[in-house]
C-alpha cells in the first residue's frame, strides 16, 4: 500500500501545496481522501486524470470537496468522454450541495460524472481496500478514515477536535495522518480542530506507529506545530505533511 500526500494546506491552499487530497494505492487501484480546492491540479503529477477508481470525503468543507466540481468537467467534457461513473462515498447531501457549488440544477446534477454513497459509520469495502469511518468532532458531519490492506494501515482525521473515535480508527495504524491546525494559546475554541499538541496525544493513545501532521493553516508557523507535537507524550516519529511526500507501507 502507497500513500501519497496530495495536499495537506488547512482551510485554503497555501503556497507550497494545494487543500486536503490524499491517494492511496494498491494492486492497481487507486482511492482518493478528500479532493479539496487546488488539489485536483497537484493530482496529475502523480496520476492520470482518468485513473482515480473512487473518492471518499470526509465532510463537505469546500477544503475537502470543492474540487470534485472540477473534476466532473474533466469526466463528462474531456477527451473520450462521458467516462465511467467514480464512486464517491460522502456525507450526507454532498450531490445536491455540490452541484449547488458547481451552479447546477439539481437534476441530472454531478450524478453524471460521480455515483453517490451516502458515507455513516461502520466498514466496507472499497476496491482491494478495507475502509472503517468514524463520526469525528467537527461544526458538521464528518468522518475519520482508516484503509487498511495486506495488514498495513493507514489512518486520516479529516478535521476534528479531541475524539475518542479518532484514537479507536488510528490504533496500531502503521501512518497516522492527523490535523493540527492549531498551535497552543489560551481559549481555543473546542470541537473545531487540533494542536500537534493534541495530535501526538491521539498518536500515542493508538500506538500509531508513524504520525504526520498535516491540514496546516498557511499562517501558523509550522516549526511550532511541530515542536508542540515533539514535546507530547508520542515516543514515535512524527513530521510534518508535505505536498509530494511518498509512504511505502509495503
Amino acid at each position: 500500500m502507497k500513500v501519497t500526500i496530495i495536499g495537506c494546506s488547512g482551510s485554503f491552499p497555501g503556497p507550497d501545496s494545494p487543500a486536503s487530497c490524499y491517494l492511496i494505492e494498491a494492486e492497481g487501484f487507486r482511492l482518493l481522501l478528500d479532493l479539496g480546492t487546488g488539489a485536483l491540479g497537484a493530482l496529475q503529477r502523480h496520476i492520470g486524470l482518468y485513473d482515480i477508481d473512487a473518492i471518499c470525503l470526509s465532510h463537505l468543507h469546500a477544503d475537502h470537496c470543492l474540487d470534485l466540481c472540477g473534476y466532473h468537467v474533466v469526466r463528462t467534457y474531456g477527451p473520450g468522454a462521458p467516462h465511467p461513473r467514480v464512486p464517491v462515498h460522502a456525507p450526507a447531501d454532498a450531490p445536491r450541495r455540490l452541484a449547488a457549488a458547481y451552479g447546477m440544477p439539481d437534476e441530472p446534477g454531478l450524478e453524471t460524472a460521480f455515483d453517490f454513497t451516502r458515507l455513516e459509520p461502520g466498514t466496507f469495502g472499497i476496491g482491494p481496500f478495507t475502509v472503517t469511518a468514524g463520526l469525528v468532532n467537527h461544526p458538521v458531519e464528518a468522518y475519520g478514515f482508516r484503509v487498511s490492506h495486506g495488514g498495513r494501515s493507514v489512518a486520516y482525521s479529516g478535521d476534528t477536535g479531541e475524539s475518542a473515535e479518532l484514537v479507536k480508527l488510528a490504533e496500531d495504524a502503521d501512518l497516522f495522518l492527523c490535523e493540527a491546525s492549531f498551535v497552543d494559546q489560551p481559549d481555543l475554541p473546542t470541537g473545531l480542530h487540533l494542536t500537534g499538541r493534541q495530535a501526538a496525544e491521539h498518536a500515542a493513545k493508538a500506538a500509531a506507529g508513524r504520525l504526520v501532521l498535516t491540514h496546516l493553516v498557511p499562517w501558523n508557523d509550522q516549526s511550532r506545530v511541530l515542536d508542540e507535537a515533539c514535546c507530547g507524550s508520542y515516543g514515535g516519529p512524527i513530521e510534518l505533511a508535505r505536498s509530494g511526500a511518498v509512504y511505502d507501507l509495503g
